[in-house]
């Protein structure tokens, strides 16, 4: 088995640092997790490991002898395949293109593409994964979240002229996959290891970690806290690695009672009525019509069978009436959809909100409020107009927290609010949403987590494709008996109500 040991890995930006002199040895046949906080350093040692990010100080070996680490063509050349979190394929193009992209087509006398073979590749990918049901010449774009993702693990796992990669890096890789995929790609990284390959596991969720991995290390504001097998460790010790102090696995109880104002009532495929303060959960299988359902909301879709009214009026026409009506927006993919990556934090807190600084622009007042928003999220950034793709993925995240809350918003929509949030992290994000809940302001949540949603919501809105099946109380409710839910019975069909997801224009 290959052993790859990466020794003394800096690196700053403008002088702060975000890793300080971390070493890593990563044996082949074993998976090794790397744990931390939002900011630790944990996407920061990815990018010098991939050679995207120029180290200020690293040095690799394999096996003992010295390998050349200075961009991303030698991370591919000594067998490095990287499986990042975001969804980042390329919609319109098909299945097989995306599986082969970024490496040169197999090719018919040197001339033609040999889109056969391309074809051929891709299938054997995806059925080493075990996604062989996904069309490779379907379009990217139409697939469901799941499928995209497994899109790109098995971009990773195409061989090279039938050469073993040595080191496979999975950041996150669960984020968007159901318990079915999870349990797929669990099953790749055992046949990976089986083979020689090491694999770096990065993630939030413990359990998985603790499930699937041989050894953990932790980092916590860039340096290197603990290395060593999990065998042995509880949950509780790694938490107290991760953040120096011990942590509840807990949510926020609600203190206050839910309000008498109905703040918005929906009829037709889903049927509910929400009140001032109230937590709904919006809940079911992945792809089950939760994102459509917070998007009506937003302006962003229409179905006939479908009637909302909000705090009175209308559905909002477009995204920019409903910021303007107090309605606030935390999309599933921070990235795709929520996020300018190439413009500065303020503009991406203030840019829903530009009305309120008159007709010209105030670059005083935006970074003045860009600021006060980002300090209440603790958002860690260099300065208020730094590019917001420059901050870890959890950092992001609390951006577009930040914008969310600027507004003092009546109506909060969050959909998977805490993907890719590490555990010390989420308990803040839980408090600022109960803090919103006691100040009147309702909430739709969608979540992935079911204990998250039991926590954290008074009621849960069960859909079945794109249909509300039915509204459970939380008190007293497993996640057990709420996933029994998601599944409609044998040989049922639900025609009491018509589908969101399939009307939707």
């Amino acid at each position: 088995m290959h052993s790859l040991t990466f020794r003394q890995m800096s690196k700053a930006y403008g002088g702060v640092p975000a890793l300080s002199d971390v070493s890593l040895t990563l044996t082949g046949g074993r998976v090794h997790a790397l744990m931390g906080e939002n900011g630790a350093g944990k996407s920061t040692l990815i990018k010098l490991i991939a050679g995207v990010v120029g180290a200020d100080s690293l040095s690799v070996e394999k096996d003992g002898v010295p390998l050349p680490l200075a961009s991303a063509q030698d991370a591919h050349d000594a067998g490095f395949r990287f499986i990042h979190q975001e969804l980042n394929i390329v919609p319109q193009i098909s299945v097989a293109e995306n599986v082969l992209l970024g490496r040169p087509y197999p090719r018919r006398f040197g001339l033609a593409v040999d889109w056969p073979r391309v074809r051929a590749m891709a299938r054997e990918a995806l059925a080493f994964l075990g996604a062989a049901h996904i069309d490779v010449a379907g379009l990217a774009g139409d697939l469901p979240a799941g499928d995209k993702m497994l899109i790109k693990i098995a971009a990773a796992l195409v061989a090279d002229e039938g050469r073993q990669a040595d080191l496979y890096v999975l950041d996150e890789p669960t984020a968007a996959l159901t318990g079915e995929e999870s349990e797929m790609l669990f099953a790749v990284i055992a046949r990976l290891t089986a083979k020689g390959a090491a694999v770096l596991y990065v993630s939030h969720r413990i359990d998985e970690v603790m499930a699937i991995c041989d050894d953990v290390t932790v980092l916590r504001d860039g340096r290197h806290v603990s290395t060593g097998p999990v065998a042995g460790l509880s949950k509780d010790q790694i938490i107290h690695a991760m953040t120096g102090r011990d942590v509840q696995d807990a949510y926020p109880p609600r203190r206050h009672p839910i309000g008498a104002e109905v703040v918005a009532e929906v009829s037709g495929a889903a049927d509910f009525t929400l009140r001032a303060g109230e937590i709904l959960g919006v809940a079911g299988l992945a792809e089950a019509g939760q994102s459509q359902l917070l998007g009506l909301f937003m302006g962003l879709g229409r179905t006939h069978d479908t009637q909302v009214r909000v705090m009175g009026g209308p559905t909002p026409a477009t995204p920019a009436e409903a910021w303007a009506r107090g309605i606030a927006y935390l999309p599933r993919e921070r990235r795709a959809e929520g996020l300018m990556l190439d413009m500065s934090i303020r503009a991406n807190v203030v840019l829903p909100h530009l009305g309120r600084y008159g007709l010209r622009a105030k670059a005083g007042a935006e970074r003045r409020d860009a600021a006060a928003m980002s300090a209440k999220m603790r958002v860690k950034y260099d300065h208020i107009d730094q590019p917001v793709g420059q901050l870890s993925g959890g950092n992001q995240q609390k951006v577009v927290f930040a914008r969310a809350l600027y507004g003092q918003p009546k109506l909060l929509l969050l959909d998977e609010p805490t993907r890719g949030v590490d555990v010390g992290a989420k308990f803040d994000i839980y408090t600022t949403v109960r803090d919103l809940s006691a100040q009147g302001c309702a909430i739709i949540l969608t979540s992935s987590d079911l204990p998250e949603m039991l926590g954290m919501c008074d009621r849960i809105l069960v859909l079945q494709d794109g249909r509300q099946t039915e509204i459970l109380d939380t008190e007293g409710l497993t996640s057990a008996a709420l996933l029994t839910h998601f599944y409609p019975p044998e040989a049922a069909h639900l025609t009491q109500r018509p589908s969101m997801t399939s009307s939707a224009q």
